[in-house]
């Protein structure tokens, strides 16, 4: 560097240490604080510098930024880095611990309101253990995932009530303890917030209820139980004609007992019994921006070097640069400069005033970004008149239409073993000119069979399909889109218009495994909420009786687990098998529809730790299932949205700063992280966000060496894209027989027994499952 160079930033250094002096004296004076100097502080930082970076210097600063912000603590090149104090100007303050600009660790923040939260924060959320307070006197102690309160905890309401127990995504779910400032306390099940499940409830003048609950009431199998030992034990129910029992009295009950009436327990004793609601937050931690100072001297700017995205991410004219917003957790802790960017030295042109030190410029290069794959036309062909599939089509919704609407009993979810009965199927004539039970329509004649229908409308029920939604999607005026080609089963798949329910055809032997199957498919997903299996909603079948070959078409209805808002950029496959596990598109023809496969497999996904043990334990129980039926072939169907896209297509690794202004495609939907942490404040879209649904989560990428081109497993890069994950397990209706038997023995001859599909249940069970631990695991700090 020449003598005129040197010079110039040292002159430079020399005016930010003056003007430092400066805003310490005042921040003094305003604040009526003092902070040490960083040569009085006998902390030993080595591991906060070793953090920041060998070449980067932790010093205390003391900040009045332009905004009105203030941050007095340590500092490391343009953020927060160690112990520091943030005063935001709305009066919100964290003193605690920093990370890269980022709350992380042990720290206190505190609204203008006077609510506070203590405890552990990670990545800029609330996260791990901790204690918070309320400005009406509400207290939580326990545990937190991303601002939600997540785990075990114990809760005190300002009006006397407590909680203590598990709670998920904010609300009480699990097993769990609720009591009433009066002394009446139940004990038992909790779901969305709710006493639902078993439990016991026990009133002050020791009255006590063992049993179902629903919505906060007794629902199915119960006792209430009198001190004098006297109890009636049926069936409750709010709705009188399902609510029947018997009342055994003791040899010392009274006579009250006898006027009493189970309606008394809904209208008089649980009349008060009022849970507290959640608490409101106005903002939360996660949304608070800092305020980084930047400086503008002097006209002469070298040209910027790129950052890996391909964009300039240095030194972009902009107005208010002097000042630049930044939230700091939203790009994984990240300087508003590429963190991985070392920036040039700029002598007389652009310097921060935060750090005077001289960059040298790195080198080493990343691989050009990746893009995000191509935009595809929207998926199917619209069945129109003139379609070969038209009057299928309408056969196909005529007969939904009749089936859902056709009244059934509004019975409980426990169904009789008779309702499974393979003999349990309704036939039914659809002539042209109409009948009794059946409208006029312009198809041929056809009939029309509904498989085990109680069961189907019960499954519907048991995961909340409105009927009459279901109707609309399936039979309203839009017509079904039928996809391109058909599955490497032979069989067709039709898309409802709104992308809700997706239509496969079925042979016979597949409506046979699953008739098989229904029974334990039911009592597993009843009993399975977050279970990954593909959700089965109707099977039907159609006849054709106008023509030579009267042929039946059999169906079955199921959600589309890539119905969202969020566009899917890329689609996997997963078996953990590797033969044939490849696409069959060139590179230039992969689109965001492209369904890819276990060797085209390049990213490791990194669940949250809750989120990722939640995810093993069900993945352990539907594998378990499903080799108990024996079933085999199946997969995790996995979609991917990418959060973070460049205008110019490329997508930005987790830390990378994005410019003002370089937003996703338009016509994209992005989860922000400001949408993240609204959709946190809203209980009521909490529910959004399920295992396998709308998952904010990582991917890292990997890379496949040349030598290793069949390895499933390949080398993480530690380059990490912010997405949201969509996945299940689909195609559960192959069981393993003679002619996947014949399979496996043939292609054994030829290759590796292990790397084909083709494989006795147990055995592809326990592949799957490795496999699936092996692409799928827990986000690290």
């Amino acid at each position: 560097m020449s003598k005129e160079s040197g010079s110039s930033v040292y002159k430079a250094w020399e005016a930010t240490v003056r003007k430092t002096q400066a805003a310490r004296k005042r921040a003094n004076s305003i604040f009526g604080i003092s902070v040490d100097h960083a040569d009085d502080d006998d902390h030993d930082h080595s591991s906060d510098e070793s953090d920041c970076g060998p070449e980067d210097m932790i010093y205390n600063a003391d900040r009045i930024l332009p905004n009105g912000d203030y941050y007095t603590g340590h500092w490391c090149e343009n953020f927060p880095h160690g112990q520091g104090k943030y005063l935001w100007t709305d009066g919100c303050m964290y003193v605690g611990e920093w990370f890269k600009g980022k709350t992380m660790g042990k720290g206190r923040f505190s609204w203008p309101s006077g609510a506070t939260y203590e405890g552990e924060f990670k990545s800029g959320y609330m996260d791990g253990n901790g204690t918070y307070t309320g400005s009406n006197g509400d207290t939580f102690k326990g545990q937190w995932v991303m601002n939600l309160k997540h785990g075990h905890g114990t809760k005190n309401y300002s009006n006397g009530d407590w909680y203590e127990g598990e709670w998920r995504r904010g609300l009480q779910e699990g097993q769990g303890r609720y009591q009433w400032k009066d002394g009446n306390h139940y004990t038992g099940e909790w779901k969305n917030g709710v006493i639902c499940g078993k439990g016991a409830f026990v009133w002050s003048n020791g009255n006590r209820y063992d049993g179902n609950w629903e919505d906060c009431v007794p629902k199915g199998n119960g006792t209430f139980r009198w001190p004098d030992g006297s109890l009636y034990v049926g069936n409750w129910s709010k709705d009188l004609s399902e609510q029947n029992g018997t009342y055994y009295p003791s040899q010392s009950s009274s006579d009250a007992n006898l006027e009493w009436n189970p309606e008394d327990v809904y209208n008089v004793d649980l009349k008060n019994c009022i849970i507290c609601p959640g608490d409101k937050v106005s903002v939360l931690p996660s949304q608070k921006k800092l305020a980084v100072w930047r400086s503008a001297k002097g006209e002469s700017v070298k040209p910027r070097r790129m950052s890996v995205d391909g964009r300039v991410s240095v030194g972009l004219d902009k107005p208010f640069d002097r000042m630049q917003m930044w939230d700091g957790s939203a790009h994984g802790g990240e300087s508003p400069c590429n963190a991985g960017d070392h920036r040039a030295s700029t002598v007389g042109g652009e310097l921060d005033e935060d750090m005077m030190g001289l960059h040298v410029e790195d080198g080493n290069q990343r691989g050009l970004p990746m893009k995000v794959p191509k935009t595809a036309r929207r998926q199917g062909e619209t069945i129109s008149r003139g379609h070969k599939n038209y009057e299928l089509m309408l056969n196909l919704q005529l007969g939904i239409r009749h089936s859902v609407g056709r009244p059934g009993p509004s019975g409980s979810l426990d169904l009789k073993p008779s309702a499974f009965d393979p003999r349990e199927k309704y036939w039914t004539r659809f002539p042209s000119e109409g009948s009794k039970y059946t409208p006029p329509h312009q198809s041929c004649e056809f009939k029309w069979k509904d498989y085990c229908p109680l069961v189907f409308r019960t499954l519907r029920k048991l995961f909340k399909v409105d009927q009459a939604d279901y109707m609309l999607s399936i039979c309203g005026n839009d017509a079904l889109r039928e996809l391109s080609s058909p599955g490497k089963s032979g069989s067709f798949f039709y898309l409802t218009n709104d992308d809700r329910y997706m239509i496969k055809t079925m042979k016979k032997a597949e409506v046979k495994v699953l008739i098989r199957m229904l029974s334990a498919y039911y009592n597993h997903v009843r009993a399975y909420e977050n279970t990954l299996v593909t959700k089965f909603y109707g099977l039907h079948c159609v006849k054709l009786m106008g023509q030579p070959i009267q042929k039946k078409v059999r169906f079955i209805i199921m959600g589309n687990l890539f119905c969202s808002e969020y566009t899917i950029h890329r689609r996997f496959d997963l078996k953990g098998s590797s033969l044939g596990r490849t696409t069959d598109k060139p590179e230039t023809e992969i689109d965001e529809m492209t369904i890819l496969k276990d060797l085209d497999l390049n990213f490791i996904f990194r669940l949250q730790k809750t989120w990722f043990q939640d995810f093993c334990r069900q993945i352990d129980r539907d594998c378990e299932f499903l080799e108990q039926e024996r079933i085999m072939d199946y997969s995790l169907l996995v979609g991917l949205h990418f959060r973070n896209i460049s205008a110019a297509g490329d997508l930005i690794p987790s830390g990378a700063h994005t410019p003002t202004g370089d937003q996703e495609s338009e016509g994209a939907p992005r989860l922000s992280r400001a949408d993240m942490d609204q959709l946190l404040l809203d209980p009521s879209r909490w529910a959004s966000i399920k295992l396998g649904l709308n998952m904010p989560a990582r991917v890292e990428k990997t890379e496949r060496k040349t030598d290793c081109e069949f390895q499933l497993v390949v080398d993480p890069t530690g380059e990490y894209y912010d997405v949201i994950m969509f996945f299940g397990i689909i195609d559960i209706l192959q069981d393993y027989d003679i002619s996947k038997k014949l399979e496996h023995a043939y292609k054994s001859i030829q290759y590796d027994a292990t790397s084909i599909s083709a494989v006795d249940p147990r055995q592809y069970s326990r592949r799957f499952r490795d496999f699936i631990y092996k692409v799928f695991a827990e986000e690290t700090t």
